[in-house]
């Protein structure tokens, strides 16, 4: 009985790594050199036309896709639109389960932001200065496939990045984020808690 566990549980864990993970990175393909992908107002090729990425472009956030998985929601200036997930691929290692390759949140009230390059992570703020941290350790939450956690230590303290995949609103515009943040900052006078939205790109 415990090899047949065994070999379900190993069975298992491609089909894991296989599902899907949204939002993901994404590069543009199978587009001419003299052709544009079109930012489409809905997930229809009759739809408005609201932007364009290039043929060769890289590092496009797919915040999720249509009930048909035929379009995928990018983001494009202030908004929103989709784009027909025909003409784009998938970058490698993004599965459910999967740390995602976060590079940008913030939030408001106050306003506030952290950008993540590699290991270091740097955190700015209408009021005070700038701060550098170092990540030490991030990864998904104990049995469970959409939170995750970032630690990361500098001169001033810790600093701690919760992360869930769900719909999130900056309140300020009509752009699509598929990652919610709660972010933990030691200070002086202790933590402040602070809630926002997280990007896959820049």
């Amino acid at each position: 009985m415990r090899l047949l566990a065994l070999f379900l549980c190993l069975w298992a864990l491609p089909v894991w790594a296989t599902q899907d993970a949204w939002p993901a990175l994404h590069d543009v393909s199978g587009v001419a050199a003299d052709d544009v992908l079109n930012i489409r107002r809905a997930p229809s090729a009759s739809a408005p036309i609201i932007g364009s990425f290039e043929p060769d472009a890289q590092n496009i956030e797919v915040i999720r896709p249509d009930d048909h998985h035929g379009w995928g929601l990018v983001n494009t200036g202030e908004g929103s639109g989709w784009v027909s997930l025909r003409f784009l691929t998938r970058q490698a290692g993004q599965w459910a389960g999967a740390m995602p390759p976060v590079t940008h949140c913030g939030g408001t009230e106050p306003f506030w932001s952290f950008e993540v390059t590699g290991e270091a992570l740097s955190y700015h703020a209408m009021a005070g200065s700038p701060r550098d941290y170092r990540i030490t350790q991030s990864g998904p939450a104990q049995g469970r496939r959409d939170s995750f956690h970032m630690i990361a230590e500098g001169p001033q303290g810790a600093a701690i990045a919760t992360l869930t995949a769900r719909a999130c609103s900056d309140g300020m515009s009509d752009r699509a984020y598929g990652l919610a943040v709660d972010f933990l900052l030691q200070g002086n006078d202790g933590w402040q808690h602070q809630t926002g939205c997280c990007s896959l790109s820049r």
